[in-house]
């Protein structure tokens, strides 16, 4: 392998993708949220077929990329394997004129990303960095984020295939790839079409740190609460006014003040209230259900029952209307029945000279749901850091690194019957 043509490759793709607009927006109520992340799809479809793969289609409707390496196995062994990224970056802070520009050889020190605005990335404040001392990062200019997540990922998985491409003397098995849209706003892969797909067994990348690896997410719901209240001049309100935010307030009292993201850690649950908003007459509380355990997870979902219950006598059953949407489930119920995936993961993580890392995933990912959807879908880190804010980086050796694991992982399966 040639480590500096590949180094070259993945910096320039992150660089090029990441200039590229492509934020999603939440409860924009259809799909894609944005019509901008077709400007990469657009730009992946085109490279894809320079590059040389094969069955390459981009779904305008759906705004999902596809694209197949087939096999080179003399004997068509080998089981198909599937790659899958999502493009679109995190509504959390600003994707719109993103500046990427590379710091060499890291001192560990403070990093002034905009002499101008005086925005100084503290090494204090962000200790992963001291991992990668002597390497060059991929950074912003403090204005806008990166968009490692997921772009790291999509520059590494382009120059894998562009490898495969060019070294036909590597054999493997059939190679599935696949660009999504709105994995930052719940979209999951919704629209990934698993016949086109092809694979029957895949891997997403998406994360932080090199090495590290998911095959466990939470159970995850969103509950909205609706309190309907009535609004009266204050002078004649006595036992006529019902205040909807004193409804709101009322629930948020009753959650349990520690069982929240902020408190909690590893597999512990929690609810999170993302959005309060209301006036007299009308309240909305939108929150997440979250725990690892299944049995948990339904008793969360039950104690939000029973608040909206005894809220409602108190305050009158018609003025509080509660709604629970399922969004994901544990993947680790599916995975556990294809117990390689994970062990094949490992040694290719091995192989590239990395300690892999398995942690209970905080989070979910759109390999949670397309597991429940019939794809195994393990996720492997992307090495970006800081995900989803203006002190985002990407280290150019972990894009690098995640090329060899997903050869390595190519190499595995060409043996896999």
């Amino acid at each position: 392998m040639n480590y500096s043509d590949i180094y070259e490759q993945v910096k320039e793709r992150m660089m090029r993708y990441a200039r590229i607009d492509t934020q999603s927006q939440p409860f924009a109520g259809h799909w894609p949220t944005t019509d901008k992340q077709k400007n990469l799809a657009y730009v992946l479809k085109e490279e894809l077929i320079k590059i040389g793969v094969s069955d390459v289609f981009f779904d305008e409707e759906r705004c999902v990329v596809y694209g197949r390496i087939p096999s080179n196995s003399a004997d068509s062994k080998g089981t198909a394997i599937g790659f899958i990224a999502h493009m679109d970056t995190a509504p959390d802070a600003s994707g719109t004129g993103v500046n990427p520009w590379v710091l060499e050889k890291y001192d560990g020190g403070d990093i002034v990303l905009n002499k101008d605005k005086h925005i100084v990335m503290r090494a204090a404040d962000y200790p992963n960095l001291q991992q990668y001392i002597g390497q060059e990062l991929i950074l912003t200019d403090g204005t806008t984020l990166l968009g490692g997540d997921d772009k790291a990922s999509i520059a590494a998985i382009m120059t894998m295939a562009e490898y495969l491409c060019a070294h036909d003397e590597i054999e493997h098995g059939d190679i599935s790839l696949a660009f999504t849209p709105d994995e930052e706003v719940g979209g999951l892969a919704r629209d990934l079409d698993l016949n086109r797909f092809g694979a029957k067994l895949a891997y997403t990348l998406d994360g932080d740190h090199l090495g590290w690896y998911e095959d466990e997410t939470f159970n995850a719901s969103e509950a909205v609460f609706e309190f309907i209240g009535r609004s009266v001049h204050t002078g004649t309100a006595k036992g006529i006014m019902v205040n909807a935010v004193d409804m709101a307030s009322h629930l948020m009292g009753m959650l349990p003040q520690e069982e929240k993201p902020q408190f909690t850690e590893g597999t512990e649950g929690f609810y999170h209230v993302i959005s309060c908003v209301g006036d007299c007459e009308n309240a909305k509380v939108r929150l997440l259900i979250r725990d690892f355990d299944h049995d948990n997870f339904r008793k969360r979902e039950d104690f939000l029952r029973k608040c909206a219950d005894d809220l409602g006598e108190k305050y009158g059953q018609d003025r509080v209307v509660l709604t629970i949407t399922h969004q994901y489930s544990n993947m680790h119920e599916v995975l556990k029945e294809t117990p390689f995936l994970i062990d094949i993961l490992k040694d290719a993580i091995k192989k590239a000279g990395i300690e892999p890392v398995c942690e209970p995933f905080r989070g979910g990912t759109d390999g949670a749901a397309l597991s429940f959807r019939g794809l195994p879908c393990p996720n492997l880190s992307a090495g970006y850091e800081n995900a989803h804010g203006r002190f985002e980086y990407v280290p150019i050796h972990s894009m690098v690194k995640n090329v060899e694991i997903l050869l390595n992982i190519c190499e595995s399966m060409k043996n896999k019957l």
